[in-house]
């Protein structure tokens, strides 16, 4: 879980900055859009498309 702590004299910006840096190390967003329920046909198309250039790639570096 993605946790930051706002210090005495920052800003908002600056903690919401952190905070989305933390959260896309940590691989949040991927992940929560790989659990979602419905995944419309582009997202699905462009995931297999992905999918099949890094199996591609790894069967050619063989």
């Amino acid at each position: 879980m993605a946790q930051v702590i706002v210090g005495e004299n920052e800003g908002i910006e600056s903690a919401l900055r952190r905070f989305k840096r933390q959260v896309s190390k940590a691989g949040i967003f991927p992940d929560m859009r790989k659990n979602r329920h419905f995944e419309t046909p582009l997202e699905k198309a462009k995931r297999k498309a992905i999918a099949r250039r890094k199996k591609r790639r790894y069967r050619s570096k063989m």
